[in-house]
């Protein structure tokens, strides 16, 4: 027997389903969001598996202390640079990264700083953070832009691969005029790395005040930092 035709839906029902997907919206804009940015050139190439499990603890350890959305960014190769979009599940960000495979090319921090200004103008941004090992644009440019992020309440938070000092001070800049922080990334410290993105989880969640009442280590850290 047939079945008979389904109802047509009602101005009502139209109305509550728009009101749903609208509530929705809200809700996902509202979400803090987090820049996840990392140096994928050839440089990082020997120690990349090491460090892409790093970093997916690291947001896997973010993860559970904050409901946060993450956009993964990379650059590589010859002006290569990606945007994931907007991810909530720390799975789902590990199996981007898991894609992702080193490739020769020139930093592109400018490109990425304003990336994030940008997306951050659209929707505010809590935080950039940025892994990586290596700088070959001009310090003053880097640092010009990061003091427009700082101008609008964008903190850098940049860990760095290696020990170069030129690059050690010129994050530590960057961090500095942004109203972020700054940290080693090396096998050495990873647990100290996986707390240390928690905090700044906690941070892009729920402002200073969450971050002084956050008990870890990673915590202390960055509010050594932060500018009050």
């Amino acid at each position: 027997m047939a079945k008979p035709p389904a109802r047509n839906s009602s101005s009502q029902d139209i109305q509550a389903f728009l009101g749903t997907a609208k509530a929705v919206a809200v809700f996902a804009q509202r979400q803090p969001r987090l820049v996840f940015a990392i140096d994928a050139t050839a440089s990082r190439e020997p120690t990349w598996a090491m460090a892409r499990d790093r970093q997916a603890a690291m947001f896997h350890s973010a993860s559970q202390l904050a409901a946060i959305s993450i956009q993964l960014c990379y650059y590589r190769g010859f002006q290569e640079f990606k945007a994931s979009p907007w991810l909530t599940d720390s799975d789902a960000l590990a199996q981007q990264m898991a894609r992702v495979r080193c490739q020769g090319g020139h930093t592109q921090i400018r490109r990425l700083l304003r990336h994030a200004l940008t997306v951050h103008q659209e929707n505010p941004v809590r935080g950039l953070v940025f892994i990586g090992d290596a700088l070959e644009e001009p310090a003053d440019d880097v640092c010009q832009l990061a003091g427009q992020c700082g101008l609008r309440k964008l903190p850098l938070f940049l860990f760095q691969e290696g020990r170069d000092p030129a690059v050690q001070n010129t994050f530590q800049s960057m961090a500095r005029v942004s109203g972020g922080a700054w940290a080693r990334f090396d096998q050495h410290s990873a647990n100290t790395l996986a707390d240390l993105l928690g905090a700044v989880a906690c941070y892009a969640s729920g402002g200073r005040e969450a971050l002084e009442n956050h008990p870890g280590q990673g915590a202390r850290l960055l509010l050594q930092q932060l500018k009050p």
